[in-house]
């Protein structure tokens, strides 16, 4: 039987943005051993006691991995609902799977299908609440 932890915690990038937090939310649980959090996340938690709250870095290879070229694309515009207003940055879905427009011309959008962290080194904020 796996263990449980529970956590308040707060996700930067290292410019300093956050991009997820707990604080405002119910605190978040997950099964220690079940790859259900970043391997970096995981061992960060594991590491406290407690009561505890530490900052950590975790580095792209223990968070979201690299950014995988293969995952980049252009697709001809006249493959898209003509209706559709196209901007870098948007977030489309296809076959069930979220990508961003990274790059418009005048024939083509440029997509990214890769994880928005990606390639990032992340910070995390970490107070462990509970583990049983």
């Amino acid at each position: 039987m796996s263990k449980i932890a529970t956590v308040h915690y707060t996700g930067k990038k290292k410019d300093g943005k956050t991009f997820d937090s707990s604080i405002d939310r119910e605190p978040f649980s997950f099964q220690i051993g079940q790859k259900q959090v970043i391997e970096g996340f995981e061992k960060a938690v594991l590491s406290l006691l407690v009561g505890q709250k530490k900052e950590f870095e975790i580095p792209f290879l223990e968070g979201y991995g690299p950014k995988n070229p293969d995952l980049v694309g252009r697709v001809k515009r006249d493959l898209f609902p003509q209706d559709l207003d196209l901007e870098v940055g948007i977030v489309l879905e296809i076959r069930g799977q979220p990508v961003v427009v990274v790059a418009l011309d005048e024939n083509s959008a440029t997509l990214d299908a890769n994880h928005f962290l990606a390639g990032e080194d992340l910070i995390f904020e970490i107070e462990l609440l509970d583990i049983k």
